[in-house]
């Protein structure tokens, strides 16, 4: 026996439209119709935009609190990214992707070494003569004192007290600096060293596994141009990241290395030293120069007899800056890589804000990886949404004498 067919397909009468169409012209209908579905997208849209911003906003503080997770994974995430054309130029030459992931790491770990050994050793040394050598500090600031001594007259007094109370010495145990980043890390607090770890190991599954990872997300798209389109986004923030960093990684070592010569050849003490300080630090744009800069004055005045001669290595440095800053760098880097300088105070504030100097080394990289998805991607209209597409326009339609005017679509012309 045949089945029989649904009530609603046997049914001969025809399909009625809702109460509200009923004696309504078919053009009019359409219409309404077209009128309910926009107002429908627009209150999904809003509920997108809503959750969105809820997101964003609660985002910061997440990443604040829980900055002992996502630090390391963040910065390990970025260099493994780096050290991806590396990685790809040893698997080139037929190594399996363990190996190279391991001499990608261990080319790391030896970088790190050498930044640690040639850094921080030195300056432990340098910086604990700090209480020995107050009072040539107080001799050098004394005619910049004197200058200003009609309007800081209370600052003035607070430090000829300071001047006249004798300094002593601190009791302290002699300690060894640190001499390699391992030694580092074995040094510091216990979360420093799972947190040292947890990154390293990151980065080596990162690494080892990146080839089949990036072939299982293109070979998943549904199309071939959603495969297409993802090889193109992950291909350009590799080479983007990769890009700058290596770029930049070279700008710095040589402005180290031409700052240290610099000082070599004014008599500071440990040139090498500051110049990675200064190579340092110039990874974060505009505020970086001017702390490595006031580093080098408060080493200046604990080095030189004469204020004049203590200003000596900060005006060295800034100047090898400026030439870094305004000629080299545009030269090498060009226009591909260029970014708003809002757009880079903006990122500076809000990851150093978040990570502390960490969140502002990280900065720019982490605004590269955001831009180039972005642009790949497309970014969200919101303006448009508000205030083209949204109650807001509409509201001003309303005031409009046609009531015809009110929702209607616009035309594709």
């Amino acid at each position: 026996m045949a089945a029989s067919a649904p009530a609603h397909l046997s049914d001969p009468r025809p399909i009625t439209p809702p109460d509200s169409l009923l004696g309504v012209p078919a053009e009019l209908a359409a219409d309404e119709a077209v009128r309910i579905a926009m107002r429908r997208d627009r209150l999904l849209a809003a509920l997108t935009l809503t959750a969105g911003t809820g997101l964003v906003l609660a985002a910061p503080f997440a990443l604040k609190s829980g900055a002992e997770f996502f630090l390391p994974l963040t910065v390990a995430l970025v260099i493994a990214v780096a050290l991806v054309p590396v990685l790809e130029w040893f698997e080139r030459r037929g190594l399996p992707s363990g190996v190279s992931a391991l001499l990608c790491v261990l080319m790391f770990l030896l970088a790190a070494n050498v930044a640690v050994a040639a850094i921080v050793i030195p300056a432990t040394d340098f910086f604990r003569l700090l209480p020995t050598r107050i009072g040539r500090i107080q001799e050098n600031l004394a005619p910049v004192l004197d200058l200003y001594s009609s309007l800081e007259k209370y600052a003035n007094k607070m430090l000829r007290q300071i001047a006249s109370t004798p300094v002593r010495q601190p009791r302290t145990t002699a300690v060894a600096p640190p001499s390699s980043v391992f030694e580092l890390a074995a040094t510091s607090a216990p979360a420093a060293i799972v947190q040292f770890f947890f990154g390293i190991l990151l980065v080596f599954f990162f690494l080892s596994g990146w080839t089949r990872m990036r072939r299982r997300t293109i070979t998943s798209r549904a199309s071939f141009n959603g495969a297409m389109a993802t090889a193109r986004v992950i291909q350009d923030v590799v080479d983007d990241v990769s890009a700058y960093l290596g770029t930049i990684t070279l700008i710095n070592v040589m402005l180290g290395l031409v700052v240290a010569a610099a000082l070599w050849f004014v008599g500071m003490p440990y040139p090498l030293m500051w110049g990675g300080i200064v190579a340092l630090l110039n990874y974060v744009p505009y505020f970086g120069p001017v702390v490595a800069a006031l580093l080098l004055g408060v080493g200046g005045l604990m080095t030189f007899g004469s204020p004049w001669m203590a200003m000596l290595p900060p005006a060295v440095m800034y100047g090898c800056h400026l030439v870094e800053a305004n000629v080299i760098t545009p030269l090498i880097v060009g226009h591909r890589l260029t970014i708003s300088p809002i757009m880079i105070l903006v990122s500076l504030s809000f990851w150093g804000w978040v990570w502390g100097t960490a969140g502002a080394l990280m900065a720019v990289p982490l605004l590269i990886i955001l831009q180039t998805v972005l642009g790949a991607a497309g970014k969200p209209d919101i303006a448009g949404f508000l205030f083209e597409h949204g109650t807001l326009v509409a509201g001003r339609r309303g005031r409009d004498s046609s009531p015809d005017a009110v929702d209607r679509p616009a035309d594709p012309a």
